[in-house]
Formats: C-alpha cells, sequence, structure tokens
C-alpha cells in the first residue's frame, strides 16, 4: 500500500514535445536511405502541393542542399532542439545548453546517464550537419506575410567546447528566417516527441504530415502514391510502385498500433491502372486526446550551469529571477572557462563566490568579462573551423575540388530557382 501511494506521489516526468516547421513537413528533407543521403554535397529535390488563396492546386518546387550530407535521424534532433529553444515564454534565436541537458530533455538519456558516449557524438555530428543545409524553396508559405514567397534559407548555426569532458554550454543559433517562420502563429506543429522516437524514419515523417493534416480535417485528400512514397517518406522515386506501396503499409502498420490511424481503416487504397494509386488516409483516436498541443515543458538549461558551478540550490531561483538570462549564461560561461583552463587555484574562495560576485558586479557596475575569455572563445571558433575543414578532407580527400566545384554550382542554381 505504501508503494502504491508512494508511486502516486512521485512527480510525473514531463512528455518531452517536438516543434516541427509547417512547411517543412510537408515533404522529406533528404533520401530516407542513408547510403543516398548520408554523402558529401548531397542535393535532395522534392515538390509538394497546396492550395492557393483562389482555391487552386499548386506545386512547390524544394531543393535542400545538404554539403555534409543529412540523415533521416537528423530530424529528431532538428525538431527536439526547435522545442527546447521554444520553452521560454519569450524565446530567443540564440539557445545556450549543455548536450546532457538537451538529451534529458530529449528522452535520449536520464539524469543519471554518465556523459560523453555514443549519444553526445551523434548528437554531435547531427548538429554539424543540420549547421550546413542551406533550404530553397520557390513557394514556401511565409507565415509572417501569410502569403508564398520565394525563400533561401539555413537551420542553425552553432559553437561548443573542443574538450569533449567541458562542462560549459554548446550555443545554437538559429537562422533568423527560419526561426521567424517557426515562431509565428500558424507556423509551427507541436506532436510527441515520445512517440516520434519509437517510430521508424518513414512513420516519423508520415506522423508529421497527417498531424498537420488531421489537426482539420479526419482524412487527408486523395493522394497519388508517389506524392506520399516519395516526396513524404523520402523514398526513392526509382522503386517500383509495389515495394513503395509496401514501404508505406508497413508505416501505417506502425502508426495504426499507436492509434494515430483509424485502426478499422487506416488507409484506402485505390488502383486506377498498373502501377498508379490514389491513398487516403483515416484519423484515428490518438487525436481526439491532442497530445501535441502542449506547450514544451522543461527547466532551464541555466539550472544545470549553475549546479556545476557549486552555487546553492535555494539561490538560483532568485538569480534566474533577477538577472537576465544573457548576464546569467554569460557570467556562468566566464567561471567554467575559468575553472576548466586555471584550475581551482585561480578562485580566492569558490568558482560559486566568484560567479556571484561577477554577476553581482555586471548589474551595478557594469562589470564586462575579462578578454582571456574572448580570446578563448575566438581561438575555439577557429579551432572548431580547422577541425571541420580537416574532416571534410579526410571524409574525401580525392574529390574535395571537384566536391567545392559541385557545391557552387548547387548554390548558384538554388539562387536560380529563386530568381526564376
Amino acid at each position: 500500500m505504501a508503494l502504491e501511494t508512494a508511486r502516486k506521489s512521485a512527480p510525473q516526468r514531463p512528455t518531452p514535445v517536438g516543434v516541427g516547421q509547417l512547411t517543412l513537413v510537408e515533404h522529406a528533407l533528404c533520401p530516407l536511405d542513408a547510403r543516398a543521403s548520408l554523402r558529401l554535397n548531397l542535393v535532395h529535390e522534392t515538390t509538394y502541393q497546396f492550395t492557393d488563396t483562389a482555391r487552386r492546386r499548386q506545386q512547390a518546387q524544394v531543393r535542400v542542399l545538404c554539403p555534409l550530407g543529412l540523415s533521416a535521424h537528423d530530424e529528431f534532433f532538428l525538431w527536439g532542439l526547435l522545442a527546447l529553444t521554444f520553452q521560454p515564454t519569450r524565446p530567443e534565436a540564440e539557445f545556450h545548453a549543455t548536450p546532457h541537458y538537451c538529451l534529458r530533455h530529449l528522452g535520449l538519456i536520464d539524469a543519471g546517464s554518465r556523459r560523453g558516449g555514443r549519444q553526445y557524438q551523434r548528437f554531435q555530428e547531427a548538429i554539424e550537419r543540420l549547421s550546413a543545409v542551406r533550404y530553397c524553396c520557390d513557394r514556401f508559405y511565409d507565415p509572417v506575410r501569410a502569403e508564398h514567397r520565394k525563400v533561401s534559407f539555413g537551420l542553425l548555426s552553432y559553437s561548443l567546447p573542443l574538450d569533449a569532458k567541458s562542462n560549459r554550454a554548446w550555443r545554437f543559433c538559429w537562422d533568423m528566417l527560419f526561426f521567424e517562420f517557426a515562431q509565428a502563429t500558424g507556423g509551427a506543429l507541436c506532436f510527441d516527441l515520445e512517440l516520434y522516437r519509437q517510430l521508424s524514419p518513414a512513420a516519423r515523417r508520415l506522423l508529421l504530415f497527417v498531424s498537420k493534416v488531421f489537426a482539420r480535417c479526419r482524412t487527408t485528400p486523395k493522394l497519388k502514391l508517389e506524392q506520399l512514397s516519395v516526396d513524404v517518406l523520402g523514398l526513392s522515386e526509382s522503386l517500383p510502385p509495389k515495394h513503395q506501396l509496401a514501404k508505406l503499409r508497413h508505416a501505417c502498420t506502425e502508426l495504426v498500433r499507436h492509434h494515430v490511424l483509424s485502426a478499422e481503416e487506416p488507409a484506402t487504397i485505390r488502383k486506377l491502372q498498373p502501377g498508379r494509386y490514389d491513398v487516403m488516409l483515416h484519423r484515428g483516436t490518438y487525436f481526439t486526446r491532442q497530445p501535441g498541443t502542449k506547450k514544451p515543458v522543461g527547466d532551464s538549461p541555466l539550472v544545470e550551469l549553475l549546479r556545476t558551478i557549486g552555487v546553492d540550490e535555494r539561490a538560483i531561483g532568485s538569480i534566474l529571477r533577477e538577472y537576465s538570462e544573457q548576464t546569467v549564461r554569460e557570467w556562468a560561461d566566464v567561471t567554467l572557462a575559468a575553472q576548466e583552463r586555471f584550475g581551482k587555484s585561480f578562485f580566492k574562495r569558490s568558482p560559486a563566490a566568484y560567479f556571484l560576485d561577477n554577476l553581482k558586479k555586471s548589474a551595478s557596475d557594469g562589470r564586462t568579462p575579462p578578454d582571456w575569455w574572448h580570446d578563448v572563445r575566438k581561438a575555439e571558433q577557429q579551432a572548431q573551423a580547422r577541425r571541420d575543414r580537416r574532416r571534410r578532407q579526410l571524409q574525401s580527400p580525392a574529390k574535395a575540388p571537384d566536391a567545392a566545384l559541385s557545391n557552387a554550382r548547387d548554390v548558384l542554381a538554388c539562387l536560380k530557382l529563386n530568381l526564376d
């Protein structure tokens, strides 16, 4: 009895929430097959359909430039990191957090997991690939201006410590256009990240696509098989229709298992002629619970940094209420950098005392971070850039000139798409 009472009274772990940008969930960002997507200078071309203001069906052309390649699994980190950015009441285009904080809130590790390891490496590799992506579309829906426009934007940039054991926060900077599109009313879709994590990459993409449609309708419109399998799931267009249909059915079966699609009739598939099919998907009971409408929940990433410094738990709340996030974040990074670079002998009393003293003086006297800290950040950025260049050269040493030329041609093609 006591055990049952303890279980009932134990705090429930908040369900992680993902945030997807409404136009980007209309189509795949890269091929589903990792053998085709994880290659240098990938250019993924796709389309999606929409209805214009005159109720006419239109088709948008999309080109996604991926100089470092891209994996369908990278989308988990993209939508999860975007959700973490939107946690505060007033989110900013810059997000600072340790990888431990990010992976814990994305449900990939728990609070007791050791730091480092495979999950951290995968996270970093995904961020590196995502940071190189350039997205081009000739009819992208701009939710801020409520019209379709020609666009070209990136996703994010990053700056992180070179030492894998560092406790300092990673810095993520979202492309301003992408951040604006995702932040605008009617520009983003919230979904259950825990469910998303359990699905295969194909079912994940289908989940986001139908979540957008089922928010308004009980069924999807009639869609061509190739539109769903190639444009939405990211299957190869060279795949025979019967294999496309089989893989689509497999993704539908996953969604039926979680009640996203109706168990009685998940999909209406109509054969038009050999190799041509129409598909209509039916909404399941999952959406009656509206699991994806809640705002992402989680503690501030600054809490973990202040705990690492040694700030008393009771003082953390008052610090976050009294000082701006930017000021706290900046002096926390200065303190952690000093601890890692100079050791504990650098501090007269303790890292926590050093942090609190500088924080108070910054508010009262306008104290700014020391010059050595700016030098450390500059040196880290330069070292990171050199490391990225070496990695690209090692991945394709013989093709480096051809790859650079190919990438330049793709950029010019992207610009041409937006000028036509």
